[in-house]
């Protein structure tokens, strides 16, 4: 059963950090990428974050630059996102989701797999 799990969420302050985890289950991580994605109230989801499978090609959305890293461990078949000098407009719900590499990852929702999305895990900046 194909499962992706994100935690780490919480309650920050701005300028605070927080590291969220990805887990998966179910199937080979190493071969696919993933991206982190996120939605905030009444907003679309936007991309965040991708790497690609084996972890050497990393994106991020161009406001987030700096602020934001993706890794990976395929050993134990997690993914995190490193947050740093979070904003109140970084409040969002957090999703991971996966697709089987097959070229550069991206950052729009319609490249991952319909089926390989976390339920999410919830980032609340504020004072």
């Amino acid at each position: 059963q194909v499962q992706l799990v994100e935690s780490g969420g919480g309650l920050v302050q701005p300028g605070g950090s927080l590291r969220l985890s990805c887990a998966a289950s179910g199937f080979a991580l190493n071969y696919y990428d993933i991206g982190w994605f996120r939605q905030a109230p009444g907003k679309e989801r936007e991309g965040v974050s991708c790497i690609d499978n084996s972890g050497s090609r990393r994106y991020y959305a161009d406001s987030l630059k700096g602020r934001f890293t993706i890794s990976r461990d395929n050993g134990i078949n997690k993914v995190y996102l490193q947050m740093n000098r979070l904003k109140p407009e970084d409040t969002a719900v957090y999703y991971c989701a996966a697709v089987r590499h097959s070229s550069e990852c991206q950052l729009v929702s319609s490249y991952y797999s319909k089926d390989y999305w976390g339920k999410g895990t919830l980032v609340t900046v504020s004072s």
